[in-house]
């Protein structure tokens, strides 16, 4: 595994990379309190522990707030069973189930409005990519021919797109 230093080296070469693109967004921090987060995490963890994963965030979307926080030792996440998370990510690796998340955090939740949006496909297709997504979790329900990101996803959902970004 690279050193700490090794890894900060590589980061500054993305980030240097990146400049030309423009900048990227930063969460506000104090002066000299780049890794505030980061921070916070390694002082959590026990003495000679392999290390954390952290992912936060608080949104503000159509009226709602989403306040969330998770977190797993290093050590969880490599001993457990990666192939548990497929279905999931199988629900995310389609181009209209990530419109249709997108359409229905905005505030397009109800089935008629979504078949009104041209390049969603027929309303059986509609309902196909709405099944998937309910059955992987990154859907609900909510009566009636309307659907919402449940809270409890929308910052990993969120997180996920971010982990994306190259």
């Amino acid at each position: 595994m690279a050193s700490l230093e090794e890894r900060v080296a590589a980061l500054e070469a993305q980030v240097a990379e990146l400049v030309g693109r423009g900048p990227a967004p930063t969460p506000p921090t104090a002066p000299g309190d780049t890794f505030w987060a980061l921070d916070g995490l390694r002082q959590r963890l026990p003495e000679g522990h392999s290390g954390a994963v952290l992912y936060t965030g608080t949104v503000d979307l159509d009226g709602e707030r989403y306040d969330w926080q998770y977190g797993l030792p290093v050590d969880d996440v490599l001993a457990g069973d990666w192939s548990e998370s497929a279905a999931a990510l199988t629900a995310l690796a389609h181009p209209v189930r990530l419109r249709l998340l997108r359409e229905i955090l905005g505030g397009r939740r109800g089935t008629a409005e979504l078949a009104g949006i041209e390049e969603l496909g027929t309303t059986g297709q509609l309902h196909h990519h709405l099944r998937q997504l309910t059955a992987a979790g990154w859907l609900r329900s909510a009566g009636r021919g309307r659907y919402v990101v449940p809270p409890e996803r929308v910052v990993p959902l969120l997180t996920i797109l971010t982990a994306t970004h190259r």
